[in-house]
């Protein structure tokens, strides 16, 4: 981490016009910002590491504020989180709390309490790096100790299958070539003219749907392949 005034802050929120004020507050106070618009964007980008602190609305599309601390708590992620929600009876407090949230503010807020609060919070955290985490659905890719896991179980792959896997959770959600595979997975500026990828991408598939509900890795036909998002959390709450 870097000096007070360059605090580097997560902003998960899905109303446009909230977003834009609270990132204005925080920059205007010399902070960096980078905004994500709901809760599936906001998971895969929580766990990057590259946050001194996350900022969570508490209803958000796909997955929501409670959902995401959740998945990162039991993931190891450990940078503090800081909820906002217009709900701000004790209960929905406690449960914020209980799953792991840092600080809870209610809507409308001061915004000399907001900055007052991110600096709180980024003085108080732990100042170890952690295990960057991609995580997607309910995927999850530690890039540093080189493991997977869906539903917080282990998924045993060799070490060509983590780095494929790697490459798709990098760009989950995105259709990806067996060209761009054969570049960026196996260094090959060339078609060997051998089936090696789809090989890999079946014991890989395998592995990650085998005694699991529903598929996570689809082939594109003509195309290449995409992971898909299973198990999303509601946005109530």
């Amino acid at each position: 981490m870097g000096q007070t005034d360059q605090i580097s802050v997560l902003l998960v929120e899905d109303d446009a016009a909230a977003r834009a004020n609270i990132a204005a507050i925080l920059t205007g106070a010399g902070m960096t910002v980078e905004q994500a618009e709901d809760g599936a964007t906001g998971l895969t980008r929580a766990g990057s590491g590259g946050h001194d602190v996350l900022i969570l609305d508490r209803m958000l599309p796909h997955y929501s504020g409670i959902d995401i601390v959740t998945r990162l708590r039991g993931a190891g992620v450990g940078a503090p989180v800081l909820m906002l929600s217009a709900l701000g009876r004790s209960e929905h407090r406690v449960e914020g709390l209980e799953s792991g949230v840092d600080d809870y503010l209610a809507k409308p807020f001061e915004p000399d309490e907001l900055v007052a609060r991110v600096r709180a919070l980024w003085r108080r955290a732990s100042r170890r790096n952690h295990d960057p985490v991609l995580l997607f659905g309910d995927l999850e890719c530690h890039v540093k100790a080189r493991t997977a896991y869906r539903q917080g179980r282990h998924l045993a792959l060799s070490p060509k299958e983590f780095e494929l896997f790697r490459y798709l959770m990098d760009h989950a959600g995105e259709v990806v070539t067996r060209e761009m595979l054969l570049r960026h997975v196996w260094k090959l500026n060339f078609d060997p003219q051998t089936n090696v990828v789809d090989v890999n991408v079946g014991r890989l598939r395998r592995k990650l749907e085998e005694g699991f509900n529903g598929p996570v890795l689809e082939t594109v036909w003509g195309t290449g392949y995409r992971l898909i998002a299973a198990g999303a959390g509601s946005a109530s709450g």
